[in-house]
């Protein structure tokens, strides 16, 4: 298959990725241009107002899973597109440099060569969007990776249960960045969600967004934490209020993680505030997403709540550590008719 055929297949409606912002802006809803997230003062008057129909979600997160498919060349490029959106993740007790370092390589070449010739796709250089580290191990990231444009993320803030003072939290954030950090991925007070503090939660992401800088800030929600769907909707208003550039679903350390239901509430908020604000936030599922069939639910999610201008790096990102071989593998199959042993498609 040639790089020119899978272009013609790529995501984004057939529309070049350069096409998905006008001007200055980032994305675009319904034709209307939208610019990065600055955040806005706290509205009480709409997190309160926000409501989830329950059932109705949960409905039609089982039609979605059911009736999308894609096959052959399209799934080819999907599967390349959800690579090009991944945070390639390890977070584990017993990380260390050397295995950081080996995500790093995979990140730079997360295809094996012989794979990327027989796809005929040398000239599209696909590479994941990042690799995701403790703070201990930012510096190491960013070694490894100079020059290859793959950004490095550094969970934070007391990750994963976010319940460390505050005081320090910022401060772990500030060395993250200082270490050469280009994401910084908070973690909320999910107690602030519980008793309806919302005004705690806006002025906790606020300080998280001042001490970030420049860097991408994803807001983690610890959706599986949150009980209702309705205190994941409220929890999502007030973090983008604060002016989270990602709201993300989960750490991934919590017993139930991403769900598509999760993320049709998640989407929808990013919707509706982007209408409202004239301002666009990325989205990042990330827990249990572990197979080439879910990337590609979660891509159909995002085209069909948000548009084709969501569906890039800039905006999306999967949080994934086995993600990557099962696309591998599939990816081999397009190309073989075979699948092949786990072992050949090692992450790290």
């Amino acid at each position: 298959m040639s790089a020119q055929s899978l272009r013609r297949h790529q995501i984004a409606d057939h529309v070049p990725d350069s096409s998905a912002a006008v001007g200055g802006s980032i994305a675009t809803l319904a034709g209307r241009p939208l610019i990065s997230n600055r955040g806005i003062p706290l509205n009480l008057d709409w997190v309160q107002q926000a409501r989830v129909n329950t059932s109705a979600v949960e409905r039609r997160a089982q039609s979605h899973a059911a009736r999308r498919t894609v096959k052959k060349d399209w799934q080819a490029a999907w599967l390349l597109r959800a690579i090009s959106c991944m945070d390639l993740t390890t977070l584990s007790g017993d990380d260390t440099e050397e295995r950081v370092r080996r995500l790093c390589a995979k990140a730079r070449h997360p295809l094996q060569n012989d794979l990327v010739k027989r796809l005929g796709i040398e000239e599209l250089d696909i590479k994941v969007a990042a690799v995701c580290v403790y703070h201990t191990f930012v510096e190491t990231a960013v070694r490894a990776l100079d020059g290859s444009a793959v950004r490095v993320a550094a969970v934070s803030t007391g990750f994963p249960a976010g319940l460390s003072p505050l005081e320090e939290r910022i401060a772990e954030i500030r060395r993250s960045v200082e270490a050469g950090a280009d994401d910084i991925d908070v973690v909320i007070t999910r107690a602030h969600v519980f008793g309806g503090k919302w005004q705690a939660l806006y002025d906790e992401v606020a300080a998280f967004r001042q001490a970030s800088g420049t860097a991408h800030m994803k807001v983690i929600l610890g959706t599986g934490d949150l009980l209702t769907l309705r205190n994941v909707a409220r929890a999502s208003f007030v973090a983008m209020m604060a002016g989270a550039d990602f709201i993300k679903t989960s750490t991934g350390k919590e017993p139930t993680n991403a769900t598509l239901p999760v993320g049709f509430v998640m989407t929808r908020a990013i919707r509706e505030y982007a209408q409202e604000t004239g301002m666009a936030v990325g989205f990042k599922p990330a827990g249990g997403i572990r197979t080439a069939k879910q990337s590609i639910e979660w891509l159909a999610l995002m085209k069909e709540e948000l548009g084709p201008s969501w569906m890039q790096a800039e905006l999306f990102r999967f949080g994934a550590s086995g993600l990557l071989n099962d696309i591998e593998r599939q990816l081999e199959h397009h190309v073989t008719g075979r699948y092949s042993a786990d072992y050949r498609h090692p992450v790290a």
